[in-house]
This record gives C-alpha cells, structure tokens and sequence, in this order.
C-alpha cells in the first residue's frame, strides 16, 4: 500500500472518529453538554454514560430561585450537588450540565474558572476542567431574565457525582432537577429546588460545647431568667409556710370551741 493511500486511510479514520464522538457527548472534566447517546441534552436526558437510570441519593439543589421574575433582572444563583460517590479531593468530585429555554447563563464574577458557557451558547452553562474538581460540588452562576412577555421560563439541571478514577460507570452517580418561573412581581423573596430523596445529612458539629450566646441568650438575660425562677419558688414556699403556720392557731380555737358545745349536748344542761 503506498504511503499517500495509508495517508488518505488514516485521514478518514480521524474524520469518523471525530464525527462518532461529535454526535455521541461523553462526560468529561472539561465540561459536558449537547445530545447523548441521541437521548437529547444531557441537562434533560442526565448522564447516562455513567449510568442508564438517575440515582435518588444524589439531591441536586438549586438555590435562590426567585417565585417570580422580573424582564431583564440578573439573577445570582447556586448549584450544589449533596450525596452520591464520595468525594475524592485528590481527583475529580463531579459537574453538571444545565439549559434554560429564555434568558441566558453564564458564571457570577469571580466564578469564571469553574462554570463556563456550553460551545459559546449562552443557554447552556456547565463547569469546567477546574469546576470539576470542587471539594464541595458548588458552582454559582447567574441568570438575565429575557424581555417582557416572553413566557415561563424552563431550568433543566443535570448533575454527576464521580469517585475520581477517571472511567465513567455506575460508581458514579447522578440525578436532575427541573423547575419553572413565571414573570411576575419579584419581591426578593427566593426558594430552593432540590430533587433526591431529601435526606442531606448537616454537618458534624466542631465541638459538643455550646455556648449560651449561640443560644439566642445573652449571660445578662440568663441570669435574669434564673433569678426571676427563683423568686418564684420562694413565694411559693412562703405562702406555704404562711398557711400552715400563720393560721394555725386561729384553727385551734374554732376546734377547740366545737369540742365545748359538744360537750355541753352530751351533758344535756344547754338552755
């Protein structure tokens, strides 16, 4: 075979190779996004190269979702992926995958190294080769709400939690989230969206000590508390006190009389 053949052949392979793997989006480090497996966007579909079904004790969340949104209004957002494969901070943690019909994505200031636009399209967001080794899987982003009167818009979120040896299977695990927001009257008032089974553990806490003022109870008003406490028993002890010996003796004397005029009955010498 001559050279310019064996060229012509080893060109061809490379360009079915780049086609098969253009058409066919893997989850990589650098960031993930566009059709899988033609199961659609992997921010719909989830990451099925990992694994074929979402794993419920992955809990995707998605903070400060605003009830409603106003035209043009940029919005400050987080993504935080809780549970699922442990963390490996040595290696890879996880990323996510993200799209919204309207309005566009893209990272919050300070956050440009680890969250970054899909290809350029400001309606796909996912994390990038830093963003992918978080220790927290947190990456924050915002979203500008389109103009006026251009309907609800769709936030679909996929997110994959690895172990960190670098071959995608079901030892990773991941879930999504879907949620809406209808242009309204934004109040500042946000929620969280989260889908999993809800059951994120807190934080072990630092230490078992704790303090009054963590309480809620400043030093002053609790040794107010505890005087106020105590002068309540006190009166209760006196009036008991009062009572049992304070009137005795008025007692006495009615006794002592009921017992006279039984007496004088009992004699039968009463008039």
């Amino acid at each position: 075979m001559s050279s310019q053949n064996l060229s012509t052949r080893r060109i061809f392979i490379l360009s079915v190779l780049a086609i098969f793997l253009a058409s066919t989006t893997q989850a990589y480090p650098t960031g993930v996004g566009g059709d899988t497996d033609n199961k659609g966007e992997i921010a719909i579909a989830g990451c099925t190269c990992h694994s074929g079904e979402p794993d419920n004790s992955v809990t995707v969340v998605l903070d400060s979702v605003p009830y409603h949104y106003e035209a043009g209004t940029v919005y400050e957002m987080k993504i935080q992926l809780i549970g699922g494969a442990e963390i490996d901070t040595s290696s890879h943690t996880g990323g996510f995958s993200m799209l919204v019909n309207i309005g566009s994505l893209s990272p919050s200031e300070g956050y440009e190294n680890d969250v970054q636009n899909w290809e350029d399209d400001e309606k796909k967001l996912t994390h990038t080769n830093s963003g992918s080794k978080t220790e927290e899987r947190i990456w924050y982003f915002t979203w500008t709400a389109p103009e006026s009167e251009s309907g609800v818009v769709e936030f679909w979120i996929s997110g994959n939690t690895v172990n960190g040896d670098g071959i995608p299977s079901a030892l990773d695990r991941w879930n999504r989230v879907t949620t809406s927001i209808s242009e309204g009257t934004d109040d500042g008032k946000t929620r969280t969206i989260f889908s999993g089974n809800g059951e994120i553990t807190p934080p072990a806490p630092k230490d078992s000590h704790i303090d009054l003022h963590d309480m809620g109870a400043p030093l002053k008003a609790h040794w107010l508390g505890l005087l106020g406490f105590g002068a309540v028993v006190l009166v209760i002890v006196f009036c008991g006190l009062f009572l049992r010996y304070g009137l005795s003796h008025h007692y006495t004397g009615r006794t002592n009389l009921l017992k006279l005029r039984i007496k004088h009955l009992r004699r039968g010498d009463q008039i």
